[in-house]
């Protein structure tokens, strides 16, 4: 999002589905600032995609979602979307994610739904692109380049980097998830993770790998 963000003809929206997610689930009594998200959000879905469908604001519109806001939507009006997987192996992203969500389930961390993702698209005819997130670290000009030729949009280095600093399109949720982000300048370099994995994450690690490989497989590099 913040690298979608840089571009003169793009605007960035984030996670617009999750206050519906939360009012539709049981993450409202886990997600930290759940009741803030649902106080000032939309908490209508449809009338979420409705926004989505009819902003026109800029040339570009960039909606970060996460898989499991989708919850329930039908899925058909991503036949007008442009639409982007993003991935990452999970014996990183899994330590991460649980330093806010201790215990995150199968459904939390999203590689299951993106598969199901994936196989609807193929089944209704719909274009997609993955993109991992340790091959985005290794080559980003090289991995955007590829992005955008896919999805049609020119190249802008502007997206390579940017201020630190937090953006006027964060979520209110910024300060429980953002912190790394707003450290951030580009795409930092790449290192393994050295931290030792939790055990209590293992189990969880096992369902997520078979569907993370078949996402790593289709990413772009």
């Amino acid at each position: 999002m913040y690298s979608f963000a840089q571009r003169l003809d793009t605007k960035v929206f984030d996670e617009p589905l999750y206050a519906y997610y939360l009012r539709n689930s049981n993450a409202k009594a886990y997600h930290p600032g759940a009741k803030d998200i649902l106080a000032t959000m939309e908490n209508d879905g449809n009338s979420v995609v409705d926004m989505m469908l009819k902003s026109n604001e800029k040339p570009v519109l960039f909606f970060k979602n996460m898989s499991h806001h989708l919850l329930n939507l039908d899925y058909s009006f991503m036949k007008q979307m442009t639409n982007v997987i993003l991935t990452r192996d999970p014996l990183e992203m899994l330590p991460s994610f649980a330093k806010v969500i201790e215990n995150p389930s199968l459904d939390d961390v999203g590689y299951k739904l993106h598969v199901d993702l994936i196989a609807y698209f193929e089944t209704h005819q719909i274009k997609y692109v993955v993109l991992d997130g340790k091959n985005l670290l290794l080559n980003p000009e090289g991995v955007l380049r590829q992005l955008c030729e896919k999805i049609d949009i020119p190249f802008d280095h502007a997206m390579l980097s940017w201020a630190p600093s937090k953006r006027e399109e964060d979520g209110i949720w910024e300060k429980y998830w953002y912190k790394s982000v707003h450290e951030s300048s580009g795409f930092g370099v790449y290192e393994s993770k050295s931290e030792i994995f939790p055990k209590h994450l293992n189990p969880l690690l096992l369902q997520c790998q078979s569907y993370y490989e078949q996402l790593k497989a289709l990413a772009l590099s």
